[in-house]
């Protein structure tokens, strides 16, 4: 296997991990909600919380990760996350619950970011597509395992007990990371002149020859030139319109089911299906999203991916809305969520593309930017349920606002020049 094959890998499996942890609380929401009598409100403002820290920590994250590099990164992020996860399972009132998600949302925020420097420094362009939709296909399946791992140990031991043993899988994988990893490949013992050749000319832009250079390029990050590319502010736009419908699926979707559809507890574990059919759209998204820039450039092949993805998601939510059967019901949404994820991987990508050796700082302005308009569903979600009674208007909100993100997608070009 080649070198950046088994960086994928440790990625994908980073992946994985980021989403047990995520989806472990949506699973457990009504049990969580029942034992420490939360109401919708209630609920908004634990999951705003997770959204909030996400969205403020995102950006030093990524700009640390251009810096430092991703060995020390992820080695730190994940650990932390860990230690939160496994408190959550402590909690008894519902300030400290917040206080540990916002902890854990501020672990967490930089995963991804910093994931794609290390993309950018390991993968070559062309392959760049493939290697997000390997790692957001990894988070699907994150998701896809979480109910049918947490349900029956909820059941049979309570849903705290859930939270200690997915804290112990991070600090396994972080200890694997720091042991293995190099942030540059010319620093990697055994790899072949062959692959680095492969790899390019982005394993030479950041070099650890001239860390201190490197240092320097970091600390002189463009921040002007961020607020002057109508590309990057496109790409943020659409990010927090798809982003927040996404979590609806990462924290609603079980207390959904219960409660608005009538399945029973044992029934949630259906919801691994839009997590499954996430990790076959991630995976197919991000290979169309590298023939797509074969057949119609770098422009306009990532624009067809991200409004068709969105278009998608948009119809299906609506259509959920709209059906009778429960399961039908549930079919649809998951489609909403492949749609998003088909899209997802060409996200990231542009952003790699655009920001180059400052990939972690724009994908980390571009999530942010996600992270903000989850903190927005996680609130309005809650006064839509607690007011209305219903979560028809969560539903309509969220088509409408798909729409929006796909129309954005139409105003993003990967080739617009970012400049100091």
């Amino acid at each position: 296997m080649k070198f950046r094959h088994r960086v994928l890998t440790l990625l994908a499996t980073l992946s994985v991990l980021t989403y047990l942890d995520r989806v472990c609380i949506s699973v457990a929401g009504p049990r969580i909600q029942n034992e420490l009598h939360l109401s919708a409100q209630d609920w908004g403002f634990v999951t705003g919380a997770f959204a909030i820290a996400y969205a403020l920590f995102e950006i030093p994250s990524g700009y640390l990760a251009d810096r430092f590099g991703a060995r020390a990164m992820l080695t730190r992020i994940v650990l932390w996350w860990s230690a939160f996860t496994t408190l959550t399972g402590f909690v008894s009132r519902v300030w400290s619950l917040v206080l540990v998600r916002f902890l854990f949302g501020a672990g967490e925020a930089g995963a991804y970011p910093t994931a794609s420097t290390s993309v950018f420094r390991w993968f070559p362009e062309v392959e760049r597509g493939r290697a997000f939709g390997v790692i957001f296909l990894s988070s699907q399946l994150g998701g896809a395992i979480a109910p049918l791992l947490i349900v029956p140990i909820q059941m049979n031991y309570g849903w705290r007990v859930s939270f200690y043993i997915f804290g112990i899988f991070g600090i396994v994988w972080a200890a694997g990371w720091w042991r293995w990893y190099r942030n540059h490949p010319v620093e990697m013992p055994g790899i072949s002149k062959g692959e680095l050749a492969q790899i390019g000319s982005a394993q030479r832009e950041v070099s650890p020859r001239d860390e201190t250079s490197s240092q320097e390029v970091a600390q002189a990050f463009p921040w002007r030139s961020i607020g002057a590319n109508a590309s990057v502010w496109t790409i943020m736009g659409s990010t927090f319109a798809y982003l927040y419908s996404y979590y609806f699926f990462l924290f609603w979707l079980p207390t959904y089911m219960v409660r608005a559809r009538g399945f029973s507890e044992s029934e949630t574990k259906l919801s691994a299906l839009p997590f499954m059919l996430g990790a076959a759209a991630n995976f197919c998204g991000g290979y169309a999203r590298d023939a797509a820039v074969r057949r119609w450039g770098a422009k306009w092949g990532p624009r067809v991916v991200g409004v068709a993805g969105l278009l998608t998601a948009s119809i299906a939510v609506a259509a959920a809305l709209f059906s009778v059967s429960k399961y039908a019901a549930l079919a649809w949404l998951a489609l909403c969520y492949g749609g998003i994820t088909f899209q997802q991987p060409s996200v990231w990508a542009t952003c790699v593309d655009i920001g180059k050796r400052h990939a972690g700082a724009v994908s980390g302005c571009m999530n942010t930017a996600g992270a903000v308009g989850g903190l927005a569903s996680s609130f309005i979600f809650g006064y839509l349920v607690q007011s209305t009674g219903s979560y028809d208007a969560v539903l309509l909100s969220m088509a409408g606002i798909l729409i929006l993100g796909a129309a954005l997608w139409l105003r993003t070009d990967a080739t617009e020049k970012f400049g100091a």
